[in-house]
């Protein structure tokens, strides 16, 4: 991508807006572009969850991770948990940047990290503020953890 043009144009008949990237092929800065659109757009910024027969709508900032259990996905929240209807894939595809996969089975919530314990055998501990709640990273994707979290 030798160049970037932005064109915007306005139409009174459009309800929603609408973004289109055109491009010969989708490299690391055209989908890094993606990404931030992606994550700006109003719908990204809550996530529907369940509870028995409720739906709720939480504010993703709000959730720590993500983890398979019993076959099921489950949300964490500081105080609560609520099945999801995405598979963890499907997760990592709309969620934030800020969201990281951190194992077979969990996805993380990166900006709500309090403390890691890093075990050299195995899975890190990872601990969140004002919760007793936890969740282990595996050592194949630490470096991407601690890349992530450190600047």
């Amino acid at each position: 991508m030798n160049k970037l043009k932005v064109k915007i144009e306005i139409d009174p008949d459009i309800d929603d807006c609408e973004v289109v990237i055109r491009c010969s092929g989708v490299s690391e800065k055209v989908a890094e572009i993606q990404k931030l659109l992606t994550e700006s757009s109003p719908g990204t910024s809550q996530i529907s969850l369940f509870k028995k027969d409720s739906e709720y709508f939480i504010p993703l900032a709000s959730v720590l991770f993500f983890e398979t259990e019993g076959g099921s996905i489950r949300a964490h929240t500081a105080d609560d948990e609520f099945d999801v209807k995405y598979r963890l894939y499907e997760l990592e595809e709309i969620l934030p940047s800020y969201f990281l996969r951190i194992s077979k089975s969990a996805i993380l919530n990166t900006r709500k990290i309090y403390s890691i314990t890093k075990n050299l055998t195995g899975a890190s501990k990872i601990e969140f503020q004002d919760t007793y709640k936890t969740v282990y990273c595996s050592r194949n994707y630490y470096r991407a953890l601690k890349d992530m979290i450190t600047p």
